[in-house]
C-alpha cells in the first residue's frame, strides 16, 4: 500500500457538520431530481442543501445509500485466519473472521465504491479489487452481495464491478471536475478502517497534482480526512455529484493528516464507460521521452520504430501544440497522448531549427511495460 515519499493508496471520512454562524441564515438551494434512467428505474429525489454556513445532513442522506463497502478475499490453502491491519480491532473483524472460517478464505483488505447505475454497476479503485479472487459488496442497508469484475484500468487506477439485484439500487451521478475550484466544499464518503457509511467534509486544496504514479496523473488534492479503507470511495460536490474518486493519501503514520488525493471525474467517467463497453482500456503511446526543463516541451529521445519515429518526429523537436491545444508541460502532453485512442491521428505543432512544422502522428497502443 505504500508509495514513495509517504504516499499511500488508501482513503476516507467521519461525519461532521458546520454550526450556523450568527447573522444571516443560510439560503436553501433546491437540487432537482435526477431524470429517470432508460430502463425506467426511479430517479433519485430532489435534495435541499444549505449554502453558506451549512449542514451536510441533507446531502449525506441523498448520497450515502449509493456508497458501498468492498471486502476482498483470496483463496487460502493454509487455513490461517489473518486479519488485515485496517480492520483489526474494528466492528468488522468478527464478521471477517467468521467468513474466513466458513469459506477458508483470506481477507486481503477492505475498500469503498459507489453505484453509478441502478442495475448494480459500481466504481472503485483498481488497487482495491485487482488481485481478488472474490469481491463482496456491502450496501448501506447491510445487505451483502457477491460482485463480479467488469474491468480494470491500472494506468488510471479505476475498476468497475457489478452486483446482481432483483430491484434497482440507489445511484449517484457524475459531476464535472473541470468546474471544481480550489476552495470549493467537498464531501467524502466510504469505509475507513472498516467503519462503513462514514463521511467527512473539507475543501479542494489544489488541482493538477502529479504523484508520479502514471501518465494520466492529474489529481485533486483534498483536505477532507481520508484514511485506509476509503480507496475507491467518492468525493461529492454540494450538488451530490461525484467529482473525484479517492485514491491516495500522504501520511507518515498511515492515517489522515489532511492531504488526500482524488482522481478527477473528467478522467474517471470515460474510463468507466469504456470498461463497461469492452472490459478494458487501450491507452495511446508515441514512444518519446520529453523534457520541459528549459521552459519548453522538448523531445529528448525517440523510440526506434515507435509511432513518433514513423511519423517523422525527431530528437530536439519542441512541441508547442497537440490536437489543436497549446502544450505547456511535458506531463500535460503525456496525459493527452495516454488519453488518446490507438490508431487515431494527432496533429503536432513543433519547432525545428527555427521553423514551425505541423506533423500528423498515428497514435500507437501503449505497451504494458511502457514508461512514457
Amino acid at each position: 500500500m505504500a508509495m514513495p515519499s509517504l504516499l499511500s493508496k488508501l482513503m476516507a471520512p467521519t461525519p461532521i457538520s458546520d454550526t450556523h454562524a450568527a447573522g444571516k441564515p443560510p439560503e436553501a438551494v433546491h437540487i432537482p431530481a435526477q431524470p429517470p434512467v432508460p430502463n425506467g428505474a426511479p430517479a433519485l429525489p430532489p435534495v435541499l442543501v444549505s449554502s453558506g454556513p451549512l449542514t451536510f445532513s441533507p446531502l449525506v442522506k441523498h448520497v450515502i445509500p449509493a456508497v458501498v463497502n468492498i471486502a476482498i478475499t483470496q483463496s487460502s490453502n493454509d487455513g490461517q485466519n489473518r486479519v488485515p491491519p485496517q480492520i483489526k480491532g474494528t466492528p468488522l473483524e468478527k464478521r471477517y473472521r467468521e467468513k474466513m472460517r466458513r469459506h477458508q478464505e483470506e481477507v486481503l483488505g477492505a475498500g469503498s465504491g459507489f453505484i453509478v447505475d441502478p442495475s448494480g454497476i459500481i466504481v472503485t479503485n483498481a488497487h482495491v479489487v485487482g488481485d481478488a479472487d472474490n469481491v463482496t459488496v456491502s450496501l448501506s442497508n447491510g445487505q451483502e452481495l457477491p460482485a463480479k469484475l467488469v474491468g480494470v484500468d491500472s494506468l488510471t487506477d479505476v475498476a468497475v464491478i457489478k452486483v446482481d439485484t432483483p430491484r434497482p439500487l440507489p445511484y449517484v451521478a457524475w459531476g464535472d471536475s473541470r468546474q471544481v475550484d480550489v476552495g470549493d466544499w467537498i464531501l467524502v464518503a466510504g469505509n475507513p478502517f472498516g467503519f462503513g457509511s462514514s463521511v467527512t467534509a473539507g475543501i479542494v486544496s489544489a488541482r493538477g497534482r502529479d504523484l508520479g504514479a502514471g501518465s494520466l496523473d492529474d489529481f485533486l488534492q483534498l483536505d477532507a480526512p481520508i484514511n485506509p479503507g476509503n480507496s475507491g470511495g467518492p468525493a461529492f460536490n454540494m450538488r451530490g455529484q461525484v467529482v473525484a474518486v479517492n485514491a491516495a493519501i500522504v501520511s507518515p503514520t498511515g492515517g489522515s493528516v489532511g492531504i488526500g488525493f482524488g482522481i478527477p471525474s473528467e478522467i474517471v467517467e470515460p474510463i468507466v464507460d469504456e470498461l463497461r463497453r469492452t472490459g478494458h482500456v487501450d491507452h495511446g503511446w508515441l514512444g518519446v521521452t520529453l523534457d520541459d526543463g528549459d521552459g519548453s516541451v522538448q523531445i529528448v529521445d525517440v523510440d526506434h520504430n515507435g509511432p513518433a519515429m514513423k511519423a517523422g518526429l525527431v530528437r530536439g523537436d519542441k512541441v508547442t501544440a497537440a490536437a489543436g491545444q497549446n502544450v505547456d508541460s511535458a506531463r500535460a502532453l503525456l496525459r493527452t497522448i495516454a488519453a488518446a485512442k490507438p490508431d487515431i491521428i494527432l496533429s503536432f505543432t513543433v519547432l525545428r531549427k527555427g521553423k514551425t512544422l505541423l506533423i500528423p502522428v498515428k497514435v500507437g497502443k501503449r505497451p504494458p511495460d511502457a514508461d512514457d
